[in-house]
């Protein structure tokens, strides 16, 4: 619609740009958690298998400890005993093995079953928001919200399984560093909190750096969806060089705050992981080597503790490798729960609503219009629309039109007054009926990817083929349908590339007329039409208002000559009202306006 309030958010990047708060945090991780909520089944039997494969992991070295230290120590021991050993540790090592491949794919198939949840209830979710939101919030943001923010979540469970694993082997292989050796595993705890502290100042910081890493991105991806949108434009004012400068000032930003990141990834990940793990063997060297002084030093306890505390540092350095993610699915979660919160819903019809639209009767009944509650676009709008009837609204830019439209289609909710239709308030109408019933046909058809028949029949199996040839022939698109090489099978590209604005806008009469509409909403539907191509489409107009109520907003006032109503609008108001004749007559306002289209025309 021609005259929505449209503004360009900038809350995609505010989001990414600010912290947001510990309270909220929770509040994203405890919603995410019931997102998964359809996944719990495969998510326990995962965890219950994690935890398994964690006390085999922590096994194993127990009792290859104890096998080392008296078994393999003694000469007498026989060799059937070792192969038994051999068998059953290579057994058991099979076992973890099958139960890390069911872990790994039962959670791997509940974190996209989950991912997949939400993204349905985000798609659901957007189609029964308002107009109004759509004004508000720029169609890319909503893409990436329900696109690649779903993504995210997939890899933030995933960091909540690491982090699951790291907690829970430390604690098990604690308990079994205990009983083999209670001293060296008490001085061994010290670690923990050295890696917590590691991980609290990583946390800290590259918060930040990973936020403005993102909204650099964000940025990014505007610039370049921005240059391709506009490259018709772009090259016809040889604006290259600019673009390209533009480009490369926020790719070099990008740049920077990336590399900012894997400087401080390097720093604080790896090489921190890497030294302390070093530390921690020698101190167990250190340890065992005083003990040894005093009394030989089994090489099992040794093998154990190293492999231990490899076993502590290994998903210790999963979480750390992947804590850019937890900052990911926040920001993924928080504005996936902005779109799932918002209430900014289509306008609803009364409880009970049941009344259907018979004859198309409308009344607008000092009808008052605002798009944000505070600037009212109509004001005091009246007038009468009899069965059949076609009233015209003409005006510039701003003057109403555009809005009249959308208060009458439920598209927004109008604040005062009544619009009735049958004699019945708009409200109390069923709503399906009420869509059924209006047809509305835009000034930019739009076109959906498949074919010329699915563009007709939208997919609603019940219309027949004769169905939408008798529609196309109706409003004489048939000919040139019929003249294309595949006929009504022609293929139609995306926003229908392949096609004249003539042609698509004739298929859109189509569309329309093959729902046998009772009321004919027309948004300007000749303004971006030849002058050849118009004479087709006003016969199909003309063929099209017979028999229903046509409410029409004019940009050529040629093409309103015969409508039993016109409505001159100015400031959301009516500054004048009749047919063609007689408010040329009254030489005022649409004089004013049909006399300077006819001056305009006739210099062309």
């Amino acid at each position: 619609m021609a005259e929505k309030k449209t503004s360009e958010t900038t809350e995609n990047n505010s989001v990414w740009a600010h912290s947001i708060k510990v309270r909220d945090q929770l509040a994203v991780v405890w919603r995410l958690i019931k997102m998964a909520r359809p996944s719990y089944l495969l998510f326990s039997g995962s965890i219950f298998f994690v935890i398994i494969t964690i006390v085999f992991d922590g096994y194993l070295p127990y009792i290859l400890e104890n096998f080392m230290n008296k078994q393999l120590n003694d000469p007498s021991t026989p060799l059937k005993t070792v192969v038994a050993f051999a068998l059953i540790f290579g057994s058991i090592r099979i076992f973890s093995a099958i139960l890390l491949y069911f872990q790994n794919f039962w959670y791997t198939q509940a974190s996209e079953t989950a991912s997949n949840n939400v993204r349905k209830k985000l798609y659901l979710k957007l189609h029964s928001l308002g107009m109004r939101y759509f004004d508000q919030v720029p169609g890319g943001a909503l893409v990436t919200r329900v696109m690649n923010d779903t993504e995210s979540f997939f890899d933030f469970w995933t960091l909540f399984l690491n982090l699951l694993y790291a907690v829970i082997s430390i604690i098990s292989i604690y308990i079994f560093m205990y009983f083999s050796d209670a001293g060296l595993s008490i001085g061994l705890l010290l670690i923990i909190p050295i890696t917590l502290f590691t991980i609290w100042i990583y946390q800290k910081y590259s918060s930040s750096v990973y936020r403005n890493m993102r909204a650099k991105l964000s940025t990014l991806n505007a610039k370049l969806a921005e240059s391709i949108n506009g490259i018709e434009t772009i090259q016809n004012f040889r604006q290259e060089q600019r673009m390209m400068g533009e480009f490369e000032s926020i790719n070099q930003e990008y740049f920077d705050a990336r590399f900012k990141m894997v400087k401080m990834d390097s720093r604080l990940l790896g090489p921190m992981n890497q030294l302390l793990l070093g530390l921690s063997i020698v101190f167990i060297l250190w340890y065992l080597g005083n003990q040894s002084f005093s009394s030989a030093v089994a090489g099992g306890t040794i093998y154990a503790f190293t492999n231990w505390i490899a076993n502590i540092f290994n998903p210790l350095n999963n979480v750390q490798q992947n804590l850019s993610t937890f900052q990911d699915g926040m920001v993924a979660g928080y504005r996936a729960g902005k779109i799932l919160d918002d209430t900014t819903y289509e306008p609803a019809q009364n409880k009970g609503a049941a009344e259907e639209v018979s004859k198309g009767k409308i009344e607008f009944q000092h009808v008052d219009f605002s798009y944000d509650g505070k600037t009212t676009i109509l004001h005091d709008l009246t007038f009468t629309a009899e069965p059949g009837q076609t009233v015209a609204l003409v005006g510039h830019t701003g003057s109403g039109k555009s809005s009249t439209i959308n208060a009458l289609m439920r598209f927004y909710e109008f604040q005062k007054g009544r619009i009735l239709i049958d004699g019945h308030d708009i409200r109390d109408i069923e709503l399906n009926d009420f869509r059924k019933k209006i047809g509305l046909v835009l000034q930019d058809s739009f076109m959906f990817f498949g074919d010329i028949n699915s563009n007709i029949r939208m997919y609603d199996d019940s219309i027949t083929e004769q169905q939408i040839k008798a529609a196309a022939k109706f409003v004489d698109a048939d000919n040139f349908i019929e003249s294309l090489p595949k006929g009504y099978q022609t293929p139609v590209l995306e926003g229908g590339s392949s096609l004249s604005a003539g042609q698509k806008q004739l298929i859109s009469f189509a569309r329309t007329i093959v729902r046998d509409p009772k009321i004919l909403i027309l948004d300007e539907a000749t303004a971006n039409i030849d002058t050849q191509t118009e004479a087709a489409i006003q016969k199909a107009l003309k063929n099209m208002r017979t028999n229903r109520t046509t409410i029409a907003i004019a940009h050529r006032l040629s093409t309103i000559k015969d409508a039993d109503l016109i409505l001159v609008l100015d400031k959301g108001s009516v500054v004048e009202r009749g047919t063609h004749r007689q408010l040329l007559a009254k030489k005022g306002y649409y004089y004013d306006l049909y006399k300077m289209q006819s001056m305009e025309n006739a210099g062309k």
